[in-house]
């Protein structure tokens, strides 16, 4: 009797764990990625003299994009966004980087607020060589593009900046690769197995030959730190890291934090070899 227990038992177990094994293969995609598909345009976000743009991928997607241009000699920067929400959910940061005078094209990610598509790891960065290419267009310098990411817009960024030219990276609350976090939520799971956009930014940071600033709240329950400072030991030269204690997740746009920011920005630029490396 007990042995039939314990074998129905065990029957009972290993079907729930291949269930939700199968359950996270078939649909991590809905898990990591979670579009706010309203097409809102600038001005109706309350942001004047920034225009909406539409990018054409080298797969056929088009998708929107927001663009304010710089003030004489300074930078624009080239952002992308977390997983959830959309543009109109940044508008907050964005008034921050055009009372700097900093200019800024931000794109929405395919199947996100008015883009066409699907998101996928591989789309994403499609999307992404869409937006270095328009600032490019538009005769912005890679001296002058600050490429910048937030959580898994970090992904984005760090990989795009190991492929092209740039002044400077700088990511608000990244990890080391998505599949770290997903192992630190669905641990008993075999998830590096089974994650298709595990967004290595651990391999990509390693080819990236620009200065690198990281800001990371301590408290971050979605991206622990430990994996924004894992990132940023993996890092080249030169490199700054910016603890923000009692922070939580995405804190770039904090007040107090923003202009820190600005200024490690303003001085990436007008010396990025000369950058000390602080922690």
């Amino acid at each position: 009797m007990a042995l039939t227990l314990l074998k129905w038992t065990l029957l009972i177990v290993g079907g729930a764990y291949i269930s939700a094994a199968a359950g996270l293969g078939l649909f991590q995609r809905r898990l990591q990625y979670l579009p706010d598909t309203r097409h809102v345009a600038p001005h109706e976000a309350g942001l004047a003299g920034v225009d909406e743009l539409k990018l054409s991928t080298s797969d056929g997607e088009t998708i929107v994009a927001w663009h304010a241009p710089p003030r004489a000699g300074r930078p624009v920067l080239l952002y992308f966004h977390g997983n959830a929400g959309g543009l109109v959910d940044r508008v907050p940061r964005f008034r921050f980087f055009i009372g700097e005078g900093y200019g800024f094209l931000a794109v929405a990610y395919r199947g996100y607020a008015g883009s066409s598509g699907t998101p996928t790891q591989e789309g994403l960065m499609r999307d992404a060589e869409a937006a270095y290419a328009a600032a490019c267009a538009r005769g912005y310098s890679a001296g002058r593009i600050v490429l910048v990411g937030e959580s898994l817009g970090s992904g984005v960024a760090t990989q795009l900046a190991a492929r092209r030219e740039a002044a400077a990276l700088v990511l608000d609350s990244p990890f080391s690769s998505a599949a770290d976090v997903a192992e630190m939520r669905y641990g008993l799971l075999p998830v590096r197995w089974l994650m298709l956009d595990q967004f290595r930014s651990d391999a990509a940071i390693r080819d990236v030959r620009m200065p690198v600033l990281i800001v990371h709240g301590d408290k971050d329950g979605v991206t622990p730190i430990a994996l924004g400072r894992w990132l940023f030991e993996l890092a080249n030269e030169p490199k700054t890291f910016v603890l923000v204690p009692g922070g939580q997740h995405l804190v770039l746009g904090l007040p107090d934090v923003f202009p820190r920011v600005a200024r490690w920005v303003d001085a990436a630029l007008s010396a990025p070899r000369r950058m000390e490396a602080s922690d």
